[in-house]
């Protein structure tokens, strides 16, 4: 049983598509991924730093244009919950890349499949 050409075209253009948008969105997760570990680094080296200073120190947040006076356990508090919220996000980017760069592996297989299964002209 064959396809007609125009059938197996449609197919061979979804599932190119298919390739294309996979690959994007891959390149794109994997642009967050690189950017939020970069943000939670960050938030480490100042929790690193935050806690290498002894004592009771007055502490300021940025906040727009000016800075507020905080509490360091509030500070601290504030900085772990960013890298916790951060590391949550960069694992669930991961989850998605992984099955982004196995959905573009699926459809560069079938398309070789298809390639290779092809009747010689």
């Amino acid at each position: 049983m064959s396809l007609s050409d125009d059938t197996l075209r449609k197919i061979l253009v979804q599932i190119q598509a298919t390739a294309v948008q996979s690959q994007k969105a891959f390149n794109i997760s994997q642009q967050q991924i690189s950017t939020k570990d970069r943000e939670r680094r960050k938030i480490e080296l100042t929790l690193d730093e935050l806690q290498s200073i002894e004592g009771d120190v007055n502490m300021y947040k940025g906040v727009g244009k000016m800075f507020m006076m905080v509490p360091r356990k509030e500070m601290e508090g504030e900085l772990k919950a960013q890298e916790k919220e951060l590391a949550d996000d960069i694992a669930s980017l991961q989850k998605k890349s992984k099955y982004l760069e196995k959905q573009f592996n699926d459809a560069q297989a079938q398309l070789r499949d298809i390639f290779h299964h092809a009747p010689k002209q």
